[in-house]
C-alpha cells in the first residue's frame, strides 16, 4: 500500500552563499527614503482612488496579454489597466444576499470584518472568462466573469463618475444588471452559473488560500469547514476524480497556512508534471512544542488515488521542509520558520525556476525577517533523496545516518536578513535587470509598515555578499501592511496591494539620486545611468555610449572624470555668526545615508586643514556639527566632507565668525548720547520728514509699490472692498470741544 503522503522528507536548506559565522548584520540603510507625499511629487507612482466602500485589496491575477490586472477586495472585483489603474477601471459589485449576512451575524461573526463577500480567487478559464470565488459571508460561492474591456450598462457607468470621486451612494448601483446587452466585450458577472465555493474558497476571509487553475481543473489548498479546522490539498472541476489529502491526519497537513501553488514540470513529458504547494503549518516532529516550520509539497498532476484507504486521496503527496536559518558563532542556528511569501523567477529553462521565499521568526522575544533562495535542483534532489523516519520503542526521531545531502544543512545563509528592526517583510517581488557590467536580480520586498524597499545582493569577495537597499517608499497615505505585490518587467511597473488600497509605482526614480555624475554612480542601480547631463534610465544601446554606469563597484572617480572636476568647487558656501560662549550648530546632511561624514576646521587660509574630533564642546550628529561654548579662536573655515565607497566630496563650507560678548552688548546696548552744542557755523541738522523723504525715495521702495499693487490685482474681487459697500465711520476726535462762553461768577 503505498503510504509516501504519510512520510516527511529529510531538510531542505538552500540559500544564496556560503554562511560566514563571523558576518554580523548590520541594520539595512536606504540610499534614497520617501515618504508617501514625495513619492507622488515624483509622479512615478499612482494611487487607486475611486472610493469604493470596500476593504482588503488583493492581486489575484495578472494579465499581460490583454494589459489587465485582476483584484479582489470585499464585495468587488475589479479589472483594472496595467497601464494606469485609475484609467477607466472596470468594477462589478459581488456582495453577499441581506439574508445570508444575517445569519452570519447571528452565528457570532463580525458584520464588517467577517460578514462580507472577500474575493480570495481569481483564475483565467480560458481566454474569455475568468473564474471567481468569495467567501460570500461564510458561505463560499464562486462563478464565472466575461473578461471585457468595458464596463456593463448600469447606473454606475451612466454617471460618469470622476476619478477620485466616488460615494458609498453608489455602491448599490454596482449590482450587475441582467436586462444589459452582454456582448463578449463587456465586463460582467454570471450570477446564473453560481455555484457552491466549498473546497475552493475558504470560508473565514482570514484564512489564506493557494490555488492554480490546469487544463480546466482547480487544484487548492484551502480550509473546508466553518469552524476552520479541516484543511486540504483539493482538486475540483475538471473530468478526473475529485481528490484530497487525507481528514485530520496531522501527518498529511498540521494547522496549515497556505501561502503560494506552483506549476513546475520536471520534464518534457506532461504526464510528469507536478503541483508544488508553499505552506507553513505546526511542526509534527516536535509535538509537545508549539514550533512552526515552513514546507514544500508536491502532488503529481495525474495522480487518480489508490485502493482502501487512499480512494479519492492522494497517493503521490509529498511534503519537505523548508529551512531558512543563519548559523551563529557559537554554532546554534537561528531560524526563521514562517514562511510568508514565495515568488518563483523564472529563467530559460522552465524547469528549473529560482524559488524566493520570505520568512519570519517565530515568537515574540525576536524578531526577524530574512529572504532565502532555493533552486529546483537542489528541491528535487531532497524529493528524490531518503525519507525521515522514527525508530525505537517510542518511536522518536533518530539522528540520520546516510550520506550527508550536500549542501550540508546549515552551511548556507540567508539572502537577505533584518534583524532589530520595527518592522517585518510580507512579500516579495523580483526583476532581472540588464546593466552595463552585466544583469542583476532586483528584489522588491513589502512590508508591515506599508514600505515597500529595493534591494540588490552583490558579491564582495569569494566568501561575502554585499546587500544594498537603494530606496525605501511609502505607498500608501495610510500606512498598512503589503498583502499582495506583483511586477510587471515588461512595463516598468510595481503593483502593490494592502487592506486600504492598489499602488503602482515605476521600478525606478533615478532622478531622486541626486543632479550629479558622483551621485548617480555611488547609487548603484541597474536601472539607472549618467548620460551626461542628468541621472537617467539605462538602456542598453550602442547608440548610447556616454552613459557611465558601474553596478559591480560604483566607482565615480573612473566613470566620472569628466564631471567630477567642480565637485568640490560646486558646494555649497555660507556665511555664520556666533557669539562667545553660545553654542552654534553647522548644518550639513549627505545626499546618501551610506556615506561617512567628516568635518575638516581651518582657521587661516595658510593654516592645514584638521580633522574635527568628537569632545565635550563638539557634537557630530547626522543633522551637522553642534559647537558647545563658542570661543574666539573657533573661527574659520568648516568644510563637511563626505567618502562613500573610496570617493570623497565637499558637501558645504561654513564659515564662522564669532564675536565676543562685549562687542555684541555694547551693539545692542549703546550708552547715552551727550548732548554737545554744535559748534559755530555748523549745518543744522536735517528735519525727520527729510529723512522720512529720502528713505522713500530708494528704489526698493518702489519694487515694494509694484509688488503691492500686482498683488491687489489678483486678490479674487470677493476680497476687494464693494464699491456700493458703506465705509466704516472714519475716526472721530474724541476730545472735547472748547467751550468758550464766559459763565458770570457765581454771585
Amino acid at each position: 500500500m503505498p503510504v509516501a503522503g504519510l512520510l516527511l522528507w529529510a531538510s531542505l536548506l538552500t540559500g544564496a552563499w556560503p554562511a560566514t559565522p563571523t558576518q554580523d548584520y548590520l541594520p539595512a540603510t536606504p540610499r534614497v527614503r520617501l515618504s508617501f507625499k514625495e513619492l507622488k511629487a515624483t509622479g512615478t507612482a499612482h494611487f487607486f482612488n475611486f472610493l469604493l466602500n470596500t476593504t482588503d485589496y488583493r492581486i489575484l491575477l495578472k494579465d499581460e496579454d490583454h494589459d489587465r490586472m485582476y483584484v479582489g477586495s470585499k464585495d468587488y472585483v475589479l479589472s483594472l489597466d496595467l497601464h494606469d489603474i485609475n484609467r477607466e477601471p472596470l468594477i462589478i459589485h459581488w456582495a453577499a444576499s441581506p439574508q445570508r449576512i444575517e445569519e452570519c451575524v447571528l452565528s457570532g461573526k463580525d458584520g464588517n470584518g467577517e460578514c462580507g463577500n472577500f474575493v480570495r480567487l481569481i483564475q483565467p478559464w480560458n481566454r474569455t472568462h475568468l473564474y471567481v470565488c468569495g467567501t460570500g459571508a461564510y458561505n463560499p460561492m464562486c462563478t464565472y466573469v466575461n473578461r471585457g474591456r468595458r464596463a456593463q450598462a448600469t447606473p454606475w457607468t451612466q454617471m460618469q463618475v470622476v476619478r477620485g470621486r466616488g460615494s458609498r451612494a453608489t455602491d448599490g448601483a454596482l449590482h450587475p444588471t441582467l436586462t444589459a446587452p452582454r456582448q463578449d466585450y463587456i465586463f460582467y458577472l454570471e450570477p446564473e452559473k453560481l455555484e457552491s465555493g466549498k473546497g475552493k474558497c475558504p470560508y473565514d476571509p482570514k484564512l489564506d488560500t493557494a490555488s492554480a487553475l490546469i487544463n480546466e481543473e482547480l487544484y487548492a489548498g484551502v480550509y473546508i469547514d466553518f469552524m476552520g479546522t479541516d484543511a486540504a490539498i483539493f482538486r475540483t472541476l475538471g473530468k478526473q476524480t475529485a481528490m484530497r489529502t487525507d481528514q485530520y491526519n496531522s501527518r498529511w497537513l498540521n494547522d496549515p497556512s497556505f501561502i503560494h501553488a506552483e506549476l513546475i514540470p520536471d520534464s518534457a513529458e506532461r504526464n510528469d508534471d507536478k503541483l508544488y504547494f508553499f505552506f507553513r503549518e505546526r511542526s509534527a516532529e516536535a509535538p509537545q512544542s508549539p514550533a512552526v516550520y515552513a514546507r514544500i509539497g508536491r502532488i503529481c498532476l495525474n495522480d487518480d488515488g489508490g485502493h482502501c484507504c487512499l480512494v479519492n486521496k492522494w497517493s503521490t503527496f509529498l511534503k519537505a521542509r523548508l529551512v531558512c536559518s543563519v548559523p551563529g558563532e557559537d554554532g546554534i542556528e537561528t531560524h526563521f520558520d514562517e514562511l510568508q511569501d514565495v515568488f518563483v523567477q523564472q529563467t530559460q529553462d522552465v524547469r528549473n525556476p529560482v524559488i524566493y521565499a520570505v520568512f519570519t521568526s517565530s515568537g515574540s522575544v525576536f524578531r526577524g525577517s530574512a529572504v532565502c533562495v532555493y533552486s529546483m535542483a537542489d528541491i528535487r534532489m531532497v524529493f528524490n533523496g531518503p525519507f525521515a523516519h522514527k525508530e525505537g520503542p517510542n518511536y522518536q526521531w533518530m539522528p540520520f545516518s546516510g550520506k550527508m545531502p550536500y549542501p550540508r544543512p546549515g552551511t548556507r545563509r540567508p539572502l537577505v536578513v533584518r534583524t532589530g528592526s520595527p518592522y517585518r517583510l510580507t512579500t516579495v517581488a523580483v526583476d532581472q535587470v540588464d546593466a552595463a557590467d552585466g544583469r542583476y536580480e532586483v528584489l522588491f520586498l513589502g512590508t508591515d509598515r506599508g514600505t515597500v524597499q529595493k534591494v540588490i545582493v552583490l558579491p564582495k569577495d569569494d566568501q561575502e555578499m554585499e546587500e544594498l537597499m537603494l530606496e525605501e517608499v511609502e505607498v500608501f497615505k495610510d500606512p498598512a501592511p503589503v498583502k499582495t505585490m506583483t511586477i510587471s518587467s515588461k512595463r516598468q511597473q510595481l503593483y502593490v496591494a494592502s487592506a486600504v488600497g492598489v499602488t503602482h509605482l515605476s521600478l525606478h526614480r533615478c532622478q531622486a539620486y541626486g543632479a550629479a555624475c558622483a551621485d548617480c554612480c555611488l547609487a548603484r542601480d541597474p536601472y539607472c545611468a549618467w548620460d551626461g547631463q542628468a541621472c537617467s534610465r539605462y538602456t542598453a544601446s550602442s547608440k548610447r555610449r556616454s552613459r557611465r554606469q558601474d553596478v559591480r563597484h560604483g566607482n565615480p572617480i573612473r566613470q566620472c572624470r569628466g564631471f567630477n572636476s567642480n565637485a568640490n568647487k560646486n558646494a555649497v558656501e555660507s556665511v555664520q555668526y556666533g557669539v562667545a560662549g553660545s553654542a552654534a550648530f553647522l548644518e550639513c546632511q549627505p545626499r546618501s545615508p551610506q556615506a561617512t561624514v567628516k568635518w575638516l576646521f581651518q582657521r587661516d587660509p595658510s593654516d592645514r586643514r584638521r580633522e574635527m574630533r568628537a569632545d565635550d564642546r563638539f557634537l557630530r550628529t547626522e543633522q551637522g556639527l553642534l559647537l558647545r561654548a563658542l570661543q574666539l579662536g573657533d573661527r574659520g573655515l568648516y568644510s563637511c566632507t563626505a567618502t562613500e565607497n573610496n570617493f570623497k566630496h565637499v558637501i558645504t563650507r561654513v564659515q564662522l565668525h564669532v564675536l565676543g560678548q562685549d562687542a555684541v552688548h555694547a551693539a545692542l546696548f549703546p550708552p547715552p548720547a551727550v548732548s554737545v552744542p554744535p559748534p559755530p557755523g555748523a549745518r543744522p541738522p536735517t528735519p525727520p520728514y527729510q529723512e522720512l523723504a529720502q528713505l522713500l525715495a530708494q528704489p526698493e521702495v518702489g519694487l515694494i509699490h509694484q509688488y503691492c499693487q500686482g498683488y491687489w490685482r489678483h486678490v479674487p474681487p470677493s476680497h476687494r472692498e464693494a464699491p456700493g459697500a458703506p465705509r466704516p465711520p472714519e475716526p472721530q476726535d474724541q476730545k472735547k470741544p472748547r467751550n468758550r462762553r464766559h459763565h458770570p461768577p457765581d454771585t
